[in-house]
């Protein structure tokens, strides 16, 4: 049976990565780089990459006063450092014929090979309640939860204080924008209760909120 060699890659996705971090990472790639006898023909020389970072450095310094100008040029650079260390990066993959220790002499780092398995929702929540614009409506908001697929909001009439409603409604809600229920009775209590739909299944009903309807 052959077992199948999972390719490293090289995390290369740094245009949201702040200015310092990207300077620690292009540091960390010179370093590991320069001279380093696995990765003999990089497509970016060495010294004009140090030369580059340097440059860099020294722009994001004159960028924190602020100058339109020197913002500006600290941003093309940036560009460029960004582009150059991504070739770096693919020629690292390329070459390190997907041995993980030739890759980590190389200042980069690796890409997680496997998934990250999918964890429980934590514990769903209404954030609040309030009047609608109109008798007889109630304005909900449940708490966003991130890798929530779908919200389930149930609600129905409290006859008599700390008794569940004898009957609910429910509304299926795609994500956890405020929602305003209609046709209720008003000055009835109502009490609400949220669940949300992860990929593992659904969480358990929140603790109820009541509210008297305007």
């Amino acid at each position: 049976m052959t077992t199948k060699v999972k390719k490293l890659k090289a995390l290369l996705g740094f245009h949201g990565t702040s200015d310092a971090d990207l300077l620690k990472q292009l540091h960390s790639v010179h370093e590991g780089m320069n001279g380093n006898p696995k990765f003999p023909a990089p497509p970016v020389d060495m010294t004009i990459f140090k030369s580059g970072i340097d440059l860099f450095n020294t722009l994001v310094t004159d960028a924190e006063d602020g100058g339109r100008k020197a913002k500006s040029a600290k941003n093309k650079q940036r560009e460029v450092m960004i582009k150059q260390v991504t070739l770096l990066g693919h020629y690292v993959e390329a070459a390190c014929d997907d041995d993980l220790a030739t890759f980590n002499t190389s200042g980069f780092v690796a890409a997680p090979t496997s998934r990250t398995p999918p964890e429980p929702l934590p514990p769903a929540s209404i954030e609040w309640i309030d009047r609608g614009p109109a008798a007889g409506q109630v304005v909900v908001k449940v708490k966003g939860l991130p890798k929530a697929i779908s919200y389930d909001l149930h609600y129905g009439v409290v006859a008599n204080a700390g008794t569940p409603p004898a009957a609910w409604t429910t509304l299926t809600l795609p994500g956890s924008k405020k929602v305003t229920i209609s046709n209720l009775t008003p000055g009835a209590t109502y009490a609400f209760e949220v669940r949300a739909m992860g990929r593992l299944g659904y969480t358990n009903w929140s603790d109820p909120m009541t509210f008297i309807c305007g």
